[in-house]
């Protein structure tokens, strides 16, 4: 493997787990290859869905999945791409720390879909999901791109 690919890969899962919401979470990105990522959420008393259970909320692990597809698909792009619609199945509640596998199966011009299976700490299948993603078209000032206008100064970096 190239240094180059290996360092856009770090840097992709840096990326996702640098994002406000997947630190608000927990989640955090732990490998990225062509088409494929992995990811992780520690189960925390914050997650849970009643103040009495000990089982997550399923946008917990919707988030998990949704954050670890387009990981996958972002390695691939290599830009903004972002989700058209994911479809989940709950199989088994949520109770441990959580981990999630996700491979780009179809990779287009303008979209990517994605099959997730997310696991917990005891190996048991939590949730399969299935994504679509926007591979192209985006332009170059997005939302999600436009940094001076977030008070970033990209010259500053």
């Amino acid at each position: 493997m190239s240094s180059k690919l290996l360092n856009c890969r770090m840097e992709l899962a840096a990326l996702f787990n640098d994002m406000p919401f997947a630190k608000l979470l927990g989640i955090r990105v732990t490998e990225v290859d062509e088409g494929y990522a992995e990811a992780e959420l520690p189960f925390n008393d914050d997650l849970r869905s009643h103040t009495w259970g000990s089982v997550a909320h399923g946008a917990a692990t919707y988030a998990l999945a949704d954050t670890v597809a387009g990981a996958a698909v972002i390695s691939l792009s290599q830009d903004v791409s972002p989700t058209v619609d994911m479809r989940i199945d709950y199989l088994a509640p949520a109770t441990s720390d959580l981990n999630a596998q996700a491979e780009v199966i179809r990779f287009g011009s303008s979209l990517a879909m994605t099959y997730v299976e997310v696991f917990d700490a005891d190996d048991t299948r939590i949730a399969t999901a299935q994504g679509t993603y926007k591979t192209g078209g985006q332009g170059k000032q997005t939302p999600w791109n436009d940094r001076q206008e977030n008070g970033v100064d990209e010259d500053a970096e």
